[in-house]
């Protein structure tokens, strides 16, 4: 077991956990796992998240200060966000063929469908949305008797509330300027910053800030700062190895809360799959499609060395734990760990691409977008125009910069897209059962964008040394 690869030791415990939660919950165990075993699970996201923002700032700063020419940093920043630009587009475009072709809210019943719909143009009176696809269902006599029913059941009201505070956050977001986001990466108090895992941007603008002006000071007075910073983030570094020597315990714990939570019994979860199972099974082909295919083959074609296999035997601990903790920010240490380590890339690089790409680039989040926005519509028969489907793509580009790299946050994205295209932001409740192992899955897809993204940026700047 000791001689074991970690990658494997961690399929171990992710295959343990789960199994662990499906025999527990069927002999009555439920709550013993989540009172005793699923904490462990919670304290292994904490030790990562709070070493991940420190990690940041100090291997930028080390990173960026050891630059020699500090006009190759704008270069490099061009790549990495027109390299990042094109992955996200490619991921929403690759989400929206998959779900016009499979068309999944097809598969539900029709009558249900029907009904979804007549709430949606009660819904859109209510509110005074237009309906964009010209229909009117509600002034069809044969549906007057369910429209009558529907009214008086309270049951759009019931919808709403579960929503209302998503789409409170929605609404703030929707209503900042064009510029806010840039306004937003300059912190105010960097201490408040470093102490919010959600302005992580603001910790990079300082970083670079802090990096570029010791790497124009005078050597003399400058070096005694680089060694000191040098040094603490070498201590972050042999924290992130200390912890990946547990990550196999803790990911059986991890895993086997997130299973026990999702429902009391092995029949209640199979049953919230089965009835959004057409969906669930869109995305992950979306999801798959981008990491079996997108993804290596583009690694591929510009690094000559690397090969399907070894693409993923050398990010494997780190897209295992990112479907672990669903967090593209608690995996980072990991996976910069991996990039540096198993791919070649140079710190300089990883400490500098990483971090970006684990704040604004949301590929996996973005492909879920596209998919469960048109799903929802399709399940309301809703007809998208291409007008509409093009406003996806350009909101979920845009909004997945802002999207906090932790779990959950993306349904606030999917709200925003869901009001741009005049659909009900009440909706999202109704993929709430499967959100959160289809949120494991996207991050996977999330954090191996960031680390093919860096590899070729390495590639490009002469700082890559892949061995075997």
């Amino acid at each position: 077991m000791k001689n074991l690869p970690l990658h494997v030791k961690i399929i171990i415990g992710l295959v343990l956990g789960i199994g662990w939660a499906f025999l527990s919950s069927a002999i009555g165990w439920n709550q013993f796992t989540i009172d005793w075993i699923d904490p462990f699970g919670q304290i292994f996201i904490r030790l990562l998240k709070f070493i991940a923002v420190p990690l940041v700032l100090f291997s930028i700063i080390d990173g960026v200060s050891g630059l020699n020419d500090t006009s190759s940093l704008g270069r490099m920043g061009a790549k990495t966000l027109g390299i990042y630009l094109v992955t996200t587009v490619s991921a929403i475009t690759v989400g929206l063929l998959i779900v016009n072709f499979v068309d999944p809210g097809s598969h539900i019943e029709e009558g249900q469908r029907v009904k979804n719909r007549l709430s949606y143009e009660i819904w859109a009176q209510e509110v005074g949305v237009e309906v964009k696809d010209g229909k009117n269902y509600l002034q069809e006599p044969k549906y007057q008797a369910l429209a009558n029913e529907l009214i008086s059941s309270g049951e759009l009201e019931a919808a709403q509330d579960k929503v209302k505070d998503k789409v409170t956050v929605a609404q703030k977001q929707k209503e900042e300027a064009p510029l806010q986001f840039v306004v937003d990466m300059v912190p105010e108090n960097i201490i408040l910053s470093i102490s919010n895992n959600k302005l992580m941007l603001q910790v990079i603008f300082f970083a670079i800030f802090f990096g570029i002006t010791l790497a124009v000071m005078p050597e003399d007075k400058a070096a005694p700062v680089k060694n000191f910073i040098h040094s603490i983030n070498e201590v972050f570094l042999r924290m992130v190895d200390t912890i990946m020597k547990a990550a196999p315990f803790f990911v059986f714990a991890l895993l086997a809360g997130v299973v026990a939570k999702m429902a009391n019994s092995p029949s209640e979860v199979f049953e919230i799959f089965k009835s959004l199972g057409s969906y669930t099974l869109t995305v992950l082909v979306g999801l798959s499609f981008m990491l079996f295919g997108f993804y290596p083959f583009v690694a591929r074609t510009f690094i000559k060395p690397l090969t399907y296999k070894k693409f993923f035997r050398k990010l494997s601990p780190a897209q295992f734990l990112a479907f672990s903790t669903s967090s593209s920010a608690a995996t980072l240490p990991v996976t910069m760990e991996c990039v540096e380590e198993n791919m070649g890339v140079s710190k300089n690089v990883s400490s500098f691409v990483l971090p970006i790409g684990a704040t604004v680039n949301m590929d996996g989040t973005s492909l879920y977008l596209a998919v469960a926005t048109v799903f929802l519509a399709q399940l309301h028969f809703v007809e998208l125009s291409l007008a509409q489907q093009l406003t996806i793509v350009l909101t979920a580009t845009m909004g997945s910069i802002g999207t906090a790299a932790v779990p959950g946050a993306s349904l606030v994205m999917l709200i925003i897209i869901l009001q741009a295209v005049g659909l009900n932001p009440a909706w999202v409740a109704i993929i709430f059962p499967v959100d959160r192992i289809l949120d494991m899955t996207r991050t996977v897809a999330n954090i191996t964008g960031d680390a093919t993204v860096a590899t070729l940026v390495a590639s490009t700047e002469g700082e890559l040394d892949m061995k075997d």
